[in-house]
């Protein structure tokens, strides 16, 4: 069952990096209908949290165990079901990777560098999303270092 929350569409985005021999990826998806390079996305239930969603769609299509850090960013759009258009509401995560197996839900996946995720990505509003991702990402690291010292 979808949340359709006063009429909106929630969408939440994970946003997930892992630091793999000294180098951080970040995990893209291929859309499977359109074959664009993508933020993966699920759509919230009724009852759930957008960060619940997150988790879910981390743990039960790619196989893995992940962490919220941090909400990355919020954007709004639209979408056209059965010939409506209805708003769309996207909460971006930004989650860390800390172990898992097969991305099974997904056709096609890469862990790439910010460079290349950046590039492939064609949706403007996921280059913000990633863009904001690396930068909360800056600031969560800054403030461990700052607890640790």
């Amino acid at each position: 069952m979808m949340n359709t929350k006063n009429n909106n569409l929630l969408v939440s985005g994970a946003i997930v990096f892992k630091d793999y021999h000294g180098n951080r990826r970040w995990l893209l998806i291929k859309n499977p209908k359109d074959g664009r390079w993508e933020i993966p996305k699920i759509t919230v239930r009724r009852g759930e949290s957008s960060v619940r969603a997150s988790l879910r769609m981390t743990g039960e299509m790619a196989g893995m165990n992940t962490r919220v850090l941090e909400e990355a960013g919020r954007t709004s759009g639209a979408t056209v079901i059965n010939g409506k258009s209805i708003p769309v509401k996207y909460y971006y995560y930004l989650l860390v990777y800390k172990s898992g197996g097969e991305t099974i839900g997904f056709e096609a996946f890469e862990w790439m560098d910010y460079a290349k995720a950046i590039k492939k990505v064609d949706l403007k509003r996921e280059k913000d999303m990633l863009r904001g991702a690396k930068t909360v990402l800056r600031e969560w690291e800054k403030e461990r270092k700052k607890k640790k010292s």
